[in-house]
């Protein structure tokens, strides 16, 4: 089977009446890729590469400086985060603070959601799209969460399989919430992820909430020296853990030192800007 193209997925959202309102493709310079127009603004996607740092091409790149980015190895997969056109691809802008209605943020962040995975499947990129859902999103829909994005991917002709639902630390907090949450979007296909505010919350992640993979921020994990017992509880969980926002250099090489395995942030995506669709 032929893999959908973004125009092919962006004809197929204009048979949801909500998204067929909202998403269309970009013209002139974005003319290859799909918006989505917010009040007044237009949102676009870009991809915040997750490697894998235990491939060994990566330790070598890197030492030979950060411009060997393009020989750091496989990437577990790519976050995607919603940016204004005409900004930078990875400046800070967060949609959802114009937003005191939840119905609005469901629908905008339903709308985000579908934006991205037709611009990365449509893109034909590898790996696992990592998407992240607003808390507010969790609160305010009652059951069966992963069911409306389940069924509009599946009606584009894509896997949720390939989908990532990345949760936020507030329902990683909660362990019958996290429990439920996590049993919702794995039966309707998706993979899920939880966020850690802290090292103490791994103790939330147990078999009743079986993540596939746990994320956790680098700058606190080493400012708190507990990048080695979270390494250690994760693999006793044998839960993929990811280091994000790693900001530079030497939290890559003080990483490096506790078998660390999967890592994102500043440090590499700012090679990616001319990879951000």
């Amino acid at each position: 089977m032929i893999p959908p193209t973004i125009p092919d997925l962006v004809t197929r959202a204009a048979a949801h009446p909500f998204l067929g309102e909202h998403l269309v493709m970009g013209q002139g310079v974005h003319s290859d890729i799909a918006l989505a127009r917010f009040e007044d603004i237009q949102l676009a996607s870009a991809y915040e590469p997750i490697f894998d740092i235990s491939v060994h091409a990566l330790a070598q790149s890197l030492s030979s400086g950060a411009e060997g980015v393009d020989r750091f190895g496989d990437e577990l997969g790519f976050q995607a985060i919603t940016y204004q056109l005409g900004a930078a691809p990875f400046e800070v802008f967060d949609p959802f603070d114009r937003i005191g209605n939840d119905q609005e943020l469901v629908a905008l962040d339903r709308m985000s959601r579908a934006l991205h995975a037709i611009n990365f499947f449509g893109a034909q990129r590898h790996g696992l799209l990592f998407l992240r859902v607003h808390e507010r999103l969790l609160k305010s829909v009652k059951y069966d969460h992963g069911l409306h994005f389940s069924t509009v991917l599946m009606s584009f002709g894509l896997n949720p399989s390939r989908v990532v639902i990345e949760l936020p630390a507030a329902a990683v907090a909660h362990k019958t919430f996290l429990g439920y949450l996590t049993r919702s979007y794995q039966h309707y296909g998706f993979k899920v992820a939880g966020n850690l505010s802290n090292a103490g919350q791994i103790l939330s992640v147990s078999e009743t909430a079986r993540l596939d993979f746990i994320k956790m921020d680098a700058a606190s994990a080493l400012r708190d020296a507990t990048v080695k017992p979270l390494v250690g509880y994760a693999g006793r969980l044998r839960i993929p853990l990811i280091f994000n926002r790693v900001m530079d250099e030497a939290q890559f090489l003080a990483l490096q030192q506790y078998d660390v395995r999967f890592v994102q942030g500043p440090l590499f995506t700012a090679h990616y800007h001319d990879r951000a669709v």
